[in-house]
């Protein structure tokens, strides 16, 4: 069983109002343009620097029980981009459209909790509102810790 593949395909699938594009891991594209927003991108997560969370959010941590469910638990990391942050005044010009986004996101995560069954339970999520980075480009939008228990 691919638990995490079946896990990150149905999120890249989550049908969110307003959202125009949808990149998973292997779908990036190689620089994002005005064309593909807005969008929702799964990425890795950021290497050095202080960690958002603490070393239990980070990565993944597994927990097998004898005759129990064998579980893993993992962070994902996933960017809302809504516009370049040149844009207008920046990030702040486009805080009305995110969080509108945003909103649509969380109502479409909301229909599907364990996104169709491939979480253990439902997904527990992080926001954070403001200015994201992609490669060396900034851009308004959120970034979304997707906090999951898998089963394996």
């Amino acid at each position: 069983m691919a638990a995490l593949t079946d896990a990150l395909t149905a999120l890249q699938g989550l049908s969110v109002a307003g959202i125009t594009h949808h990149y998973g891991p292997g779908a990036l594209p190689a620089v994002l343009t005005r064309a593909h927003l807005p969008a929702l991108l799964i990425v890795p997560g950021e290497g050095g620097g202080q960690a958002l969370f603490g070393p239990r959010a980070e990565g993944f941590s597994a927990a097998a029980f004898p005759g129990g469910a064998r579980t893993w638990a993992l962070t994902v990391r996933h960017v809302l981009v809504c516009a370049p942050a040149a844009d207008g005044l920046g990030a702040r010009t486009h805080w009305p459209g995110g969080i509108a986004l945003l909103d649509a996101f969380f109502a479409a995560l909301a229909a599907v909790p364990t996104l169709g069954g491939a979480l253990r339970e439902p997904a527990r999520v992080t926001a954070e509102i403001g200015e994201v980075r992609i490669g060396d480009e900034r851009f308004a939008g959120a970034t979304l810790r997707h906090h999951w228990l898998l089963t394996y």
